[in-house]
């Protein structure tokens, strides 16, 4: 892992000899031929929480009652090295850590997010490639560009089977994406990973829960009719905001489909194992345009997902949380920390929107206010689950230099009938520096 890390240093060497190439940008650029059609680039991102929050109610942390949390934390650090090396071949991979913090062991080892090999038939149209990547379907920002994200955070909700039978959001698997006029698509074809290593899984019972038996194939894909402005698909990785600089509408569906990925007990005999299918369907809609000749810009979405994990399904989740375990007897259905349900058996409708302020170049920096909402009505529970965020974001130098501030505030379910008996929030600051 050393050594790989110094050839990641080495391409960063050969990147600033290559700027010179391109003074025109401010990218690290090595080109591979005189053209400059063949060449290497490497990004960096980094992203610092700095978070107090309410936890929920027994929440624990070393076995000790915690009822609230102030903690310093990397959320990502993220080193991407991709480029065409000849004329229709295209290599990708990504490096990092998720999630460091107090918690955490001392020295987290750097691990590959994606690793992929694509080889182009066309141009535009055809694409087929393979390996470790983000390249699965649903919707929109279940691959998102987290250097370009809105909020301090995407809509994990989006991402169904997070680092049960993937990781991070990654799969194994074979794909082919391309544009044909205005559509762009992607579909691919994954080899789910054992649920041996899976967080968030738990022992069977009568509510269904992914299963422990070999698994099948999995298959998803999503589909956008691009209305006005061209996104770029050379990564799987879907730009939060253009900031102006872009006037996108898009419209899109996807899907996700595994069979007998589920599995629970029979409510009856309480002994007889029933498998049942994996099967997730989206539709939604992306707006993102300047305002004017003032600097303004908007930035909208919008997404429906149908959500079929099998009987009364429920996932608890937090993105780094730092509580882990709920003392017995508590009354909490949302989980130690900061969690709330976020994965489910249902339907789950999600709405975020930002504005950006005209241009003052006085004061050297930009602000967007932003809004999330998640509404989801999951089977399992007997009141939906509103989770809602409110955020500033201030530009320094666009997504290369930003801090966010940012609360959040979600329901807590009582276990012995599901309904909210309460409701928690958490603020987080955070700074992104990005090359």
């Amino acid at each position: 892992m050393r050594k790989l890390f110094l050839c990641y240093l080495l391409v960063l060497g050969f990147g600033q000899m290559g700027f010179g190439q391109n003074k025109n940008t401010d990218e690290l650029k090595f080109n591979l031929n005189e053209s400059a059609s063949n060449y290497l680039k490497l990004n960096i991102t980094t992203q610092m929480w700095l978070r107090y929050g309410e936890n929920n109610p027994g929440s624990l942390q070393n076995n000790q009652p915690v009822e609230n949390n102030f903690d310093v934390g990397i959320r990502r650090t993220r080193l991407q090295l991709f480029g065409m090396i000849n004329e229709k071949t295209f290599l990708y991979t990504q490096m990092g850590i998720n999630n460091f913090g107090v918690n955490s062991s001392r020295k987290p080892g750097l691990f590959f997010h994606d690793i992929v090999g694509e080889y182009h038939l066309s141009k535009c149209s055809l694409h087929l490639g393979m390996g470790l990547s983000g390249w699965g379907g649903l919707s929109r920002f279940s691959s998102p560009a987290v250097s370009s994200i809105m909020g301090t955070d995407a809509p994990l909700f989006l991402q169904t089977t997070n680092d049960v039978s993937d990781q991070f959001l990654r799969k194994l698997g074979i794909y082919a994406k391309g544009k044909m006029g205005k559509l762009d698509y992607r579909l691919m074809l994954s080899s789910p990973m054992t649920i041996k290593y899976a967080t968030g899984v738990n022992v069977i019972s009568t509510q269904s829960d992914f299963s422990l038996k070999p698994a099948s194939v999995q298959s998803s894909g999503y589909i956008m009719y691009q209305v006005l402005d061209e996104e770029s698909n050379l990564t799987p990785y879907t730009i939060g905001t253009y900031l102006g600089k872009k006037r996108v509408l898009n419209f899109g569906t996807g899907f996700q489909f595994q069979k007998n990925a589920m599995w629970h007990l029979s409510d009856t005999t309480k002994k007889d194992t029933l498998s049942e299918p994996l099967l997730n369907i989206a539709v939604d809609a992306f707006y993102d345009a300047p305002l004017g000749k003032s600097g303004a810009a908007i930035s909208l979405y919008a997404a429906y997902v149908k959500t079929n994990f099998g009987k009364n399904y429920l996932r608890n989740n937090a993105a780094m949380n730092l509580s882990d375990a709920v003392l017995t007897g508590s009354n909490n259905g949302s989980g130690p920390g900061t969690a709330c349900p976020m994965y489910g058996t249902g339907n789950v409708f999600y709405l975020q929107g930002g504005y950006l302020l005209p241009n003052q170049n006085n004061y050297g920096f930009r602000l967007m206010p932003y809004f999330t909402l998640m509404h989801a009505q999951y089977d399992k529970l007997n009141e939906a689950t509103n989770v809602f965020d409110l955020g500033l974001n201030v530009f320094l130098k666009e997504h290369k230099t930003k801090v966010s501030f940012n609360y959040q505030n979600r329901p807590v379910y009582n276990n012995s009938n599901w309904k909210v008996q309460e409701r928690l929030g958490l603020f987080t600051m955070q700074l992104q520096l990005a090359i």
